[in-house]
């Protein structure tokens, strides 16, 4: 283990604006997609945390974390995510959400299962599903910027409602 400084990282938003400007427009749309679609942002979060989890993203998973708090899930659900295929805590729609997340973000390992769309496509429509690949893949895209560039977890706070 070094005990050197750290080197410094680059920052995104100020070394290439339009690219992380794109970044922003693409996750609005995303959300924006979503919403049209009515899938829940519970469920949307719920996805953020699971794909942020696999990734190791400890930025995303505080921001994630906190967000979902906010809009009442419970402390009980967050802390069952990373096992919750072991839990009675989530309904067979977040099951399939989740399911589905975890197939995009490890699409590595053995692509996106058959029965893992099948199982979407019984929970979610066609424009439902689209949302949450969009989700799934924007999360999976900030987590990768957070941790190349070692964002600082901690500071985040939820906007005011």
């Amino acid at each position: 283990m070094s005990t050197s400084d750290p080197i410094s990282r680059v920052a995104l938003k100020k070394i290439t604006p339009d690219v992380s400007a794109a970044m922003g427009a693409l996750h609005g749309a995303a959300v924006s997609a979503a919403r049209d679609a009515k899938v829940e942002p519970e469920i949307l979060e719920l996805i953020r945390i699971r794909a942020s989890q696999i990734n190791g993203c400890a930025f995303c998973l505080d921001m994630h974390t906190k967000d979902a708090r906010s809009q009442g899930e419970t402390e009980q659900r967050i802390y069952a995510l990373n096992a919750w295929r072991e839990t009675p805590f989530f309904n067979a729609r977040e099951r399939a959400a989740l399911a589905l997340a975890e197939a995009v973000t490890l699409v590595h390992d053995g692509r996106v299962p058959d029965d893992v769309y099948a199982e979407a496509a019984e929970a979610f429509d066609e424009e439902q599903i689209a949302a949450l690949i969009w989700a799934a893949t924007v999360i999976n895209a900030y987590n990768r910027i957070a941790i190349a560039t070692r964002m600082v977890p901690g500071g985040y706070q939820p906007a005011a409602k």
